[in-house]
């Protein structure tokens, strides 16, 4: 018999918010594969418990999946956790689970802490429909683009991300966006637990003159003007609409993406009034 791959969500500051239910699982394990060993044996220590430990991360995700694989196909239980939180969002998770599936292998998924479920919920936006995006490009205009993308959606949207570039990512989002709600949420369970909510405009004011740490969640207001997608159909043509957000800083490609889905038309039909631009 193959052994059963278990997602054991860590806590994401607060020791205290592990659940019993992961802690007899990671007792009973025959392995622990951890993002970071290190950061993952101070909590096996804590709760005085003993195991083996191999690395899974962002670097080696790929050969070392093929080894978790083999250990599980030859009847050994592992457990899959990240630094913190739940392992597969946004993390390298999302390999190994994906290979294990393919293998005919079960997958066991533990509830436990989620930092963007979290924030969402204290929010005070709206939460009967979101968009999860995670992290954003780390490049001014690849991170642009995308924003120009989420600009028409209609749910509250999801974000991750560093201290080192949220100013650079509100900024954005108060050019390309306009000036939105915003529930800004870092440190959370932890001892400086913060949530700033306000407008997009305001929680750079507030940040100017002090430094941003911790790891940050971003709950962004939907649109809530549709007509702002209707006033994009007025174009006459499909090439003004390409050249319409090219002009605006688009790459071509994602220029063709977004005139098609915001003419409901297949992105072949968009691409061939694009060839001589």
């Amino acid at each position: 018999m193959t052994g059963k791959l278990y997602i054991c969500p860590t806590p994401i500051g607060n020791l205290e918010d592990i659940t019993i239910r992961t802690l007899e699982t990671l007792k009973q394990v025959d392995l622990v594969a951890a993002e970071d060993t290190r950061h993952t044996l101070k909590l096996l220590n804590h709760f005085e418990i003993k195991k083996p430990l191999t690395s899974y991360h962002e670097h080696n995700k790929y050969e070392k999946g093929g080894y978790l694989v083999s250990k599980l196909m030859d009847g050994e239980d592992i457990a899959l956790v990240s630094d913190a939180g739940m392992p597969g969002i946004s993390d390298p998770g999302e390999e190994i689970i994906k290979e294990a599936i393919e293998a005919g292998i079960e997958v066991v998924a533990l509830p436990g802490p989620t930092a963007s479920i979290m924030a969402l919920v204290v929010s005070g936006l709206p939460t009967g429909k979101f968009v999860f995006e995670g992290f954003l490009s780390s490049k001014k205009r690849d991170r642009r683009s995308e924003l120009e993308r989420l600009k028409n959606e209609e749910r509250t949207i999801i974000l991750y991300e560093s201290p080192r570039r949220i100013m650079n990512l509100l900024e954005d989002i108060l050019q390309i966006m306009g000036d939105r709600k915003v529930a800004l949420s870092r440190e959370l369970t932890k001892k400086h637990e913060e949530i700033n909510r306000g407008r997009v405009s305001e929680v750079i004011a507030d940040y100017s003159d002090r430094e941003v740490k911790g790891e940050i969640v971003l709950v962004l207001e939907g649109n809530s003007e549709p007509e702002a997608e209707v006033e994009k159909m007025e174009f006459e043509s499909i090439r003004d609409h390409i050249l319409h957000y090219m002009e605006s800083g688009l790459p071509k490609k994602e220029a063709i993406k977004s005139v098609a889905k915001d003419r409901n038309i297949p992105k072949n039909e968009v691409y061939k009034e694009s060839i001589d631009i």
